[in-house]
């Protein structure tokens, strides 16, 4: 999924996409941002540009709405307070600078595509390149 948005810097593309799918060649910037390296997933073969394990969610959010579908409003909330702040920001902040340049596709593990960490930041970052 590719969310187009015009900022004072031009277009900008961000995608996000399952770790697992196919690499393409449209990807541009390949950015795992999940906290733990997904199963399965050889190093090599994941083309990978950059791992920002910060910019997740903290452990403590993540297990607190592992699993809690009904919840996930809060978990928003929750994420977009955590990417304002450290350890998260600088990484939030280089991505949205990779922004400015490249296409950037988010990596995350989860079998939810409508309901992970990569939605949350993807929409935080688009909402920041807006303003």
């Amino acid at each position: 999924m590719t969310r187009k948005k015009r900022s004072s810097m031009g277009l900008v593309a961000v995608r996000i996409k399952r770790v697992y799918a196919p690499p393409d060649d449209s990807d541009g910037l390949r950015v795992l941002v999940d906290r733990l390296w997904p199963r399965g997933i050889a190093r090599d073969k994941a083309r990978i540009d950059t791992w920002l394990k910060d910019v997740a969610p903290s452990h403590d959010l993540r297990r607190r709405f592992h699993a809690k579908p009904h919840l996930w409003e809060e978990f928003n909330v929750a994420y977009a307070a955590e990417l304002a702040q450290e350890p998260a920001k600088p990484h939030a902040d280089w991505v949205l600078e990779q922004l400015t340049k490249v296409t950037v596709t988010l990596l995350y593990a989860a079998s939810n595509e409508e309901r992970n960490n990569a939605v949350v930041l993807r929409d935080w970052l688009v909402a920041r390149m807006t303003k």
